[in-house]
């Protein structure tokens, strides 16, 4: 039986080799805090745009800076390649591409398991496999370990396999890899072990669970949590609008309690990879068990209906004030899925442009971190915000609150904006008519 302990001198004295396949938002900044710490990195990644320049010291990842990621490169810590057969080399393989739903929202591991299918080719002794995609509970143990154990080497005696889910918050400017604590699980107690010491090289802290399939729950765990949470937050904002209450008065007064309440806050719908997609995970695996998960769903459609009733408010506002959608110019206003960052998946921004279009409005969209998008096999650029564009405009509608927005001076030169951000809060007294969500 291989030596553990010599496997774990490895890992701790920062020799052991990473590769980490998948260079995204997620597999970048992990990639970049290994290699800040000593290791010898090699990322993984189809693209071969991003692999070129992530060899030349660009990165495409807002929370990766150049600066910080050319110096890695530079010193030969940090590399990136298309081949797979740099896997024989490595001690550790950090699986980090994506698991998006099918059209039918069932979970698409086809990624995972190619991911893995690869790795079976050049697995060897003493080798550490985690899996951070985020999945349903039993996917490391259900899918993953067969595979590896065809070929003949046996989990926590030969090789090891573990779960350890991504927490990557883009935008964050708090917390990132470094210092948001670390859950692992593994598939064996041995697993777990090793994946906890390679983990706590660079990470403040780690928190070892019984297994990964626990691992995999708490990060589903954390993510029902928040949309079931502004599912709520959301229904209530629609009931305020009937009882013709400011829900955003309403959350701030509640959030004077100091015990028993969290305040979540309401918007156009939900977006980014994590919250509107992780819950559905969770939902397709009990369901495959006979257990019908209630909050989870009710949660999801409360949330994807958002745009729509944005949109019927939007309708609402412009009607009383003797316009309609048909022919009236509006202003998307920020497109990404949530403040100060590029990123549009899932955005409930691409949604509201869709349904305005389809009700005969023309729409344009400023986002400065976003210059186009695509809608409905179309092209749309962002324009330039001027002061004669906002003055031409029938309604600016704030769906993304970037920081950058000078909302005053947007305010003093349009005719009405409606606001599902509570973005121009304070405002008073400017041309603009503000309706707020």
């Amino acid at each position: 039986m291989p030596n553990n302990k010599d496997f774990i001198n490895l890992l701790s004295s920062h020799k052991a080799k990473v590769a980490v396949i998948g260079l995204g938002y997620v597999g970048l900044p992990l990639a970049v805090e290994f290699a800040s710490g000593g290791f010898v990195v090699t990322g993984i990644d189809i693209l071969k745009s991003r692999v070129d320049n992530i060899n030349q010291g660009l990165s495409d990842v807002q929370d990766v800076p150049s600066e910080i990621l050319a110096p890695l490169v530079e010193s030969g810590n940090l590399s990136a390649t298309r081949d797979y057969a740099i896997l024989k080399a490595q001690d550790v393989i950090i699986i980090c591409v994506p698991t998006p739903l099918s059209k039918t929202k069932d979970p698409d591991v086809s990624y995972i398991m190619s991911a893995v299918k690869n790795i079976s080719q050049y697995l060897h002794k003493l080798q550490l496999i985690v899996l951070e995609s985020t999945t349903y509970p039993g996917t490391t143990r259900e899918l993953i370990l067969p595979k590896l154990e065809e070929t003949g080497l046996k989990s926590g005696e030969d090789f090891f396999l573990a779960f350890s889910p991504e927490r990557i918050d883009p935008g964050n400017k708090e917390f990132g890899v470094k210092n948001t604590p670390k859950i692992v699980g593994g598939i064996t107690s041995e697993c777990t072990e090793i994946v906890q010491v390679l983990y706590e090289q660079i990470i403040e802290k780690v928190i070892p669970v019984s297994s990964s399939d626990s691992a995999e729950m708490v990060k589903l765990l954390e993510n029902t949590f928040r949309s079931v949470n502004i599912g709520l937050v959301n229904e209530i904002a629609q009931m305020c609008h009937v009882l013709k209450v400011d829900v955003w008065e309403i959350i701030e007064a509640a959030s004077t309690k100091p015990f028993g309440f969290m305040p979540f806050f309401p918007g156009p719908g939900l977006g980014g990879h994590c919250i509107p997609i992780d819950p559905l995970y969770l939902s397709w695996k009990l369901r495959s068990l006979d257990y019908y998960p209630r909050f989870i769903d009710l949660a999801s459609e409360i949330n994807s209906h958002m745009p729509k009733f944005v949109v019927n408010y939007v309708m609402e506002i412009m009607n009383s004030q003797g316009k309609c959608l048909k022919g009236n110019k509006i202003l998307v206003l920020g497109i990404a899925y949530k403040k100060d960052i590029d990123d549009v998946r899932e955005s409930p921004a691409l949604d509201i442009m869709e349904l305005l279009l389809e009700k005969g409005a023309e729409v344009s969209y400023y986002d400065p971190y976003v210059p186009e998008v695509l809608i409905d096999n179309i092209v749309y650029k962002s324009i330039e915000l001027t002061d004669s564009l906002l003055e031409e405009l029938d309604c600016v509608l704030i769906t993304t609150n970037h920081s950058s927005f000078d909302y005053l001076h947007i305010a003093e030169h349009t005719s009405l904006i409606i606001d599902t951000r509570n973005a121009t809060k304070g405002l008073k007294n400017t041309k603009a008519l503000i309706a707020k969500l």
